[in-house]
C-alpha cells in the first residue's frame, strides 16, 4: 500500500498539547491585545477583563472599528488603561517586509486580511512598552473566568503558548466544520481567539494566512511547546451563509493541517517536501468529497454545505505542491527575519519631556493613539512569581 493511500484526514491534533500542571500557579497579565474590525460594542467583555485584570487593553482599529469610538465606548464602561490605535490601512512601514505576504503574489490564493498584521504590531508594542505576559483576545469571545487568564500566564513558563479551551461554537474551517455538522469526529486546537503568549521573549510572528495563529505556534521544525488551561467562549456564527468564506480559508487550512497532521506521525516541517504535499492535497480532495456524499442537498443547510464544500473544492484545484513548498520555504525565510527584528526591539528606558512609553512606542511607528492611562495600581501578582520584575511605569 501507497503511503498516498494510507494518508487520512488526522480529525484531532490534541496530542501535540502538552497537559498543564494539576492546580496551576497564576500569574498577572499585562495586557490584552484585540484585533478589532466590528463596531465598538463587541469590546465590552475585552474591557470587563481588563478592568478585572488591572491590566492595559490595546485594540488596533480597522473597518467598521473607530478608535476614537473604541476610546469613548471603553473609558465610558470604566476601563482606564486604555490604547486606542487606528491601524494604517498601508500598514506599518517600520515593520519588517514580510515574504510571506507577497509570494503568492495577486493569484486567488492570497488572503488579503490585515488580523495578521495587527498582532504583529500587538507584539513589537508589547515589546518596546516592556509587557511579559500578553493575552491575544478575539472580539466574538468571552472568558467567564477572569482568573482563568492568569492560570494561562502562569503556565507560560517553558512554553510559547497557553490557549484557552474554546467552548460555546466550535472554532474550525468551514471544511471542518462540515466534517462535524455530517457525522464525523472532530476536534480543535488552541489559537489565536484565546491565547496567552510570553511576549518579552516570543520571536514568531503571524504570517498573512488563514491560520495564522497555527503558524505562530511553530518553531523551525515543530510546533513550539504549548499547552491549555482555562475555558473561553466562542459566540455562535454560520460558517456557510457565504461560500467565499470556504475559499478564502482553503489555502492556510491545507497548508496548517497538512503541517500538524506530519507532527500527528511524529515527523518534522523539513519532511513536508513536494511528494508530501501531492499526497495530502488527494487525502484533501478526499476529505471535502467525502462530506459531500453525506449531504442531503434538498435539505437547507445541506444546500449551503454543499455551496460551500465546492467552493473549497474549486480552490482547492488551483493549489500546487510546489506552491506549498515555496511558501513554507517563504515562511521559514521570514522567520529568520522576524527573530532578528524582535531581537533589536528593547523595552523603552528614557522618555522625552512630557511623554508617556506610550506615546514613545507609537510616535516610533507613526501611529496615531487615543489613549486613556490613569495609572491606576494594578492588582497584585496571584502568586508570588520569584524576584520582583521590573514594570514600566505609565504617568
Amino acid at each position: 500500500m501507497s503511503d498516498a493511500s494510507r494518508r487520512v484526514h488526522h480529525t484531532s491534533h490534541r496530542s501535540l498539547i502538552q497537559p498543564s500542571a494539576p492546580g496551576g500557579r497564576r500569574a498577572s497579565v499585562d495586557a490584552i491585545i484585540v484585533p478589532s474590525a466590528r463596531s465598538a460594542g463587541m469590546l465590552g467583555e475585552a474591557g470587563r477583563l481588563a478592568v478585572e485584570l488591572g491590566c492595559a487593553l490595546l485594540v488596533l482599529s480597522s473597518k467598521h472599528s473607530e478608535a476614537e469610538k473604541v476610546f469613548r465606548y471603553l473609558t465610558d464602561r470604566g476601563v482606564n488603561q486604555v490604547i486606542a490605535v487606528d491601524f494604517p490601512r498601508a500598514g506599518v512601514p517600520r515593520l519588517p517586509e514580510l515574504e510571506t505576504s507577497t509570494v503568492l503574489g495577486r493569484s486567488r490564493l492570497q488572503r488579503r486580511t490585515d488580523t495578521s498584521a495587527k498582532r504583529n504590531l500587538g507584539l513589537v508594542l508589547a515589546r518596546v512598552l516592556g509587557w511579559k505576559n500578553v493575552v491575544f483576545l478575539d472580539d466574538d469571545i468571552t472568558v467567564p473566568k477572569a482568573t482563568d487568564l492568569e492560570l494561562a500566564a502562569g503556565a507560560l513558563p517553558g512554553r510559547d503558548g497557553v490557549g484557552l479551551h474554546i467552548g460555546g461554537y466550535p472554532d474550525n474551517s468551514v471544511v471542518c466544520h462540515a466534517n462535524r455538522v455530517t457525522g464525523a469526529p472532530q476536534s480543535t486546537f488552541i489559537g489565536g481567539g484565546a491565547l496567552v503568549v510570553p511576549a518579552d521573549r516570543m520571536d514568531s510572528f503571524f504570517p498573512e494566512i488563514y491560520n495564522e495563529d497555527w503558524f505562530f505556534l511553530l518553531g523551525k521544525t515543530m510546533l513550539r511547546p504549548v499547552s491549555q488551561v482555562g475555558t473561553a467562549l466562542q459566540k455562535p456564527y454560520d460558517p456557510f451563509a457565504n461560500p467565499d468564506r470556504a475559499r478564502r480559508e482553503e489555502f492556510g487550512d491545507v497548508l496548517a493541517e497538512g503541517l500538524f497532521a506530519l507532527f500527528d506521525d511524529g515527523q518534522k516541517i523539513g519532511d513536508a517536501g513536494p511528494g508530501y504535499w501531492t499526497e495530502y492535497l488527494a487525502t484533501r480532495l478526499e476529505l471535502i468529497m467525502s462530506i459531500q456524499e453525506r449531504l442531503d442537498p434538498s435539505e437547507t443547510q445541506g444546500k449551503q454545505i454543499l455551496e460551500s464544500l465546492t467552493a473549497a473544492r474549486g480552490r482547492l484545484q488551483f493549489i500546487t505542491a510546489d506552491q506549498c513548498t515555496e511558501y513554507i520555504a517563504a515562511w521559514q525565510r521570514d522567520r529568520v527575519r522576524w527573530r532578528g527584528f524582535m531581537n533589536g526591539m528593547r523595552p523603552i528606558r528614557r522618555l522625552p519631556a512630557g511623554m508617556t512609553p506610550v506615546d514613545v512606542a507609537l510616535t516610533r511607528f507613526g501611529l496615531q493613539q487615543v489613549t486613556w492611562w490613569t495609572g491606576a495600581p494594578r492588582r497584585p501578582a496571584p502568586t508570588p512569581t520569584g524576584s520582583p520584575r521590573e514594570r514600566v511605569a505609565v504617568a
